[in-house]
């Protein structure tokens, strides 16, 4: 579109009023600010082009022409008088009174020549009309008469010199009126064209429809957390955009301030977008990925049975009459040294068993959620009753929701007192069937074999009503029942399959484990090479010891095992560096303060018995009214490892006096972060207490020489000071470290070490025999010769 075509301009075109023309554009599109100066549109236009083209039609344009022709030849007749009476003055006569072939009678050469070609002019207007409706219809079919010896040709030409005269005056006059300030740039007017201000809102709210359909088809997958900056891509918006939105909702965020996924979603459904949660394929879904068990694939499985109870209560004993072998005689000193696990065959039926010598590995596997077993049996001495340990055994089961079977052992004594024992089981909730309960009591005895084949039925009803299923043609996973390191075979795993076969070759992961099968033996120590659910088995190949209770799982892709076992120690590493703080003497008294300690657990190792119960004695004095200290254990000997397992599980600190800890105690504490005290004055530990509960325990620090460098030469620079170029004698010099000045043997300046540079390059540290540029933050006295010491503050403790 060219120029503005104004309401007013169209109906003067048009030979109409211009409120005609509103009226009509009102019908076509309502306006009401459409005025006579209003600028009309290109669709406008054509519009009303359109309408008045129809009004005005006509079959042909014969008539409009002849009126045309009519109209000029009349005003040519009106000026022909005129011109002829200039002659008749002269003494001629009329032009009309002449014959066109006479001569006149008057006059020379021009009045003759003016009366020879006249009487054609004059004789001409009474056959017009007729030849010119003759002519007319020729020209319609642009066809010219040529018969004829004398054609005006100008006459048909006059039409068009007047419309070009027409156009050029028209032209000429909007040239020299006032025009509109326009673009003289052709860059900045090249393909746009200049559209009106009603165009110009037209597009404007065409291309925010567009947006709004494009926003009302997007369809975005937000994670459970992500950046403002994030979520603008994902929305394709600017960021701007949403800062704006959260300051609605009440919520100030930067671009690179994380956002969670309800606060995302409602700012994306309030832009227009169509929102998913965005589902996270981890590791583990990939490796593991398995389809749900059908009915039909599943098979029966045998059951899983561990057997629990206080120490000597005949847990193994039962055991060994179950399995018809002596497996006591093979332990040092009749007790179980480490976890068993057995299977054997009752009535065709494989049962495996479990034999825990204490509860760390099943604690484990309670923790990790792993019910690797199905029926508890407790084992009660009929004679003893219910035990400590056999509390802490039943709170166990119910925590991994078994099913419990009682074995009331030892019946064979003369002092077997059994309705003790279920007295005493209902004190823990736990009511025998004869007195209307749902725990089964059986009483047994490991020595004369009494009641055996009973608790052995009773397992396998107790597994019936269970309906114990497994897939066995599926990948295996199942749980590490224990594992060490062999010196010849390397790490050896006991792990017991839950579900799937267990195939010899197999890539497994267990924990932050991982490797392939590559010998599997089975309890009685014969090599296989399929392991089904619930079957107990030994494994080597792992490229480490695995953790007692982590899970495993076969896996088809070992790259991608690896992969999730680097990924599975990160987060160990992290989840180390958030874990609490063990209480040590250190930081009693902040724990005191926070209120998370109202008791102060100890645990005391003496070389005699009469120095534990001395210490016991004085430590549990010094209790006051915000921490009371108590010794959970005090014994004679070494610390070993169940002391370390001991103090870790009930957060305590271990004192010794005279006594050393073993080799293994001592990792297993550094690993877990337990404290150990050693002491040879009884006091000293008293008076440590003493002042860690008051919270003046000062730290101790200690000098630990790194190197020494010796200043060669000495530059001083403008705005960065002296820098001294250095030669390492010794040792490294380190970045992070504090430098002794010393000059002739005497420490002159302490300071720390503002700048290492090798060449014109920033240096961590810098080895003996290499040559270094060093700057000191304060120190700036600094002579040819002087010998830096680089060395490190560290706190200690004494042992």
């Amino acid at each position: 579109m060219l120029d503005k075509y104004r309401v007013h301009e169209v109906a003067k075109d048009l030979n109409v009023p211009s409120k005609d023309v509103l009226e009509l554009l009102e019908g076509y599109k309502a306006d009401p600010n459409r005025k006579h100066m209003t600028a009309l549109s290109e669709e406008e236009l054509n519009f009303v082009f359109e309408t008045y083209t129809q009004k005005n039609q006509v079959e042909n344009f014969n008539e409009y022409f002849a009126k045309a022709e009519q109209k000029r030849q009349g005003g040519k007749t009106e000026a022909q008088p005129k011109q002829e009476a200039k002659p008749q003055q002269g003494g001629s006569q009329p032009k009309a009174q002449q014959p066109a072939g006479n001569k006149p009678q008057q006059g020379g050469k021009p009045q003759q020549g003016g009366q020879q070609t006249k009487p054609q002019q004059q004789a001409q207007p009474a056959q017009q009309p007729v030849q010119q409706d003759n002519t007319i219809r020729r020209r319609s079919s642009t066809t010219v008469d040529m018969r004829t010896t004398d054609v005006n040709i100008d006459k048909y030409n006059e039409k068009y010199d007047n419309m070009a005269n027409t156009n050029q005056a028209a032209a000429k006059a909007r040239d020299n009126g006032p025009r509109k300030q326009k673009l003289n740039q052709r860059s900045a007017r090249k393909g746009k064209p200049v559209l009106s201000r009603r165009e110009q809102e037209a597009e404007k709210m065409r291309r925010l429809e567009l947006e709004r359909q494009r926003r009302q088809r997007l369809e975005v997958e937000l994670p459970d957390e992500m950046t403002v900056g994030e979520l603008a891509l994902k929305l394709k918006v600017q960021a701007a955009e949403i800062v704006k939105r959260l300051m609605k909702l009440g919520v100030m965020a930067a671009v690179s301030d994380v956002i969670d996924y309800d606060t995302a979603a409602l700012v994306a459904m309030e832009i227009g977008a169509k929102v998913s949660h965005e589902v996270v394929v981890t590791i583990e879904d990939r490796l593991f990925a398995v389809d749900e068990e059908k009915e039909l694939d599943t098979e029966e499985r045998p059951p899983v049975v561990v057997v629990m109870g206080h120490v000597d209560h005949g847990k193994t004993s039962i055991l060994d009459a179950i399995r018809h072998a002596n497996v006591t005689a093979g332990e040092a000193g009749g007790i179980t040294q480490h976890i068993g696990a057995y299977q054997v065959e009752v009535n065709g039926k494989p049962i495996t068993f479990l034999d825990t010598p204490g509860h760390a590995a099943f604690t484990a596997m309670r923790a990790r959620g792993a019910l690797a077993t199905d029926i508890a049996v407790l084992v009660v001495a009929a004679d003893d009753g219910i035990m400590p340990q056999t509390v802490e055994s039943i709170n166990h089961a119910k925590a991994a929701n078994l099913s419990i079977i009682v074995a009331i052992n030892k019946m064979d004594k003369p002092t077997a007192n059994p309705d003790k024992v279920m007295q005493e089981l209902t004190e823990h909730e736990l009511v025998p069937e004869e007195w209307g309960g749902d725990v089964i009591c059986v009483p047994v005895s490991a020595k004369t074999k009494m009641g055996i084949d009973t608790l052995l039925e009773m397992i396998q009803l107790t597994a019936e009503v269970r309906e114990l299923k497994a897939n066995p043609d599926r990948m295996a996973k199942g749980t590490v029942v224990e594992a060490r390191m062999d010196i010849g075979r390397g790490p050896v795993a006991t792990v017991l399959v839950q579900n799937g076969t267990l195939h010899s070759g197999d890539a497994i992961i267990a924990g932050t484990a991982v490797g392939r099968v590559r010998v599997m033996t089975n309890d009685r120590g014969e090599k296989i090479e399929t392991a089904g659910p619930s079957t107990p088995v030994e494994i080597t190949g792992l490229a480490e010891v695995p953790v007692a209770g982590d899970a495993f799982n076969a896996v088809g892709d070992e790259r991608l095992a690896r992969e999730l076992v680097e990924q599975r120690r990160q987060e160990a590493k992290e989840e180390q560096f958030k874990s609490y703080q063990k209480v040590t003497l250190d930081n009693l008294f902040a724990h005191i303060e926070e209120g998370e300690l109202k008791e102060l657990p100890i645990i005391v190792k003496a070389d005699v018995q009469g120095s534990v119960e001395a210490v016991r004695q004085s430590l549990e004095k010094i209790s006051n009214e915000e921490v009371r200290v108590r010794v959970i254990h005090g014994a004679v000997g070494a610390v070993n490892e169940s002391d370390v397992m001991l103090a870790n599980a009930s957060n305590a600190i271990i004192v010794g006096f005279n006594v050393r800890p073993d080799p293994v105690a001592k990792n297993n504490a550094e690993r877990d972060g337990v404290e150990i005290r050693l002491y040879r004055v009884i006091y000293d530990a008293i008076e440590d207490v003493t002042t860690a509960m008051k919270g003046m325990l000062a730290p101790k620090y200690r000098d630990v020489d790194l190197g020494r460098a010796e200043v060669r030469t000495v530059y001083k620079i403008s705005n960065v000071g002296t820098v001294s170029g250095c030669y390492v004698l010794d040792g490294k010099i380190t970045r992070a470290a504090n430098i002794r000045v010393v000059r002739d043997g005497i420490i002159i300046a302490d300071d720390k070490l503002a700048s290492l540079k090798r060449f014109k390059d920033d240096v961590k540290e810098v080895a003996s025999g290499y040559e270094c540029g060093m700057t000191l933050s304060k120190y700036s006295d600094i002579k040819e010769g002087d010998i830096f010491e680089a060395y490190l503050v560290e706190e200690y403790r004494d042992n």
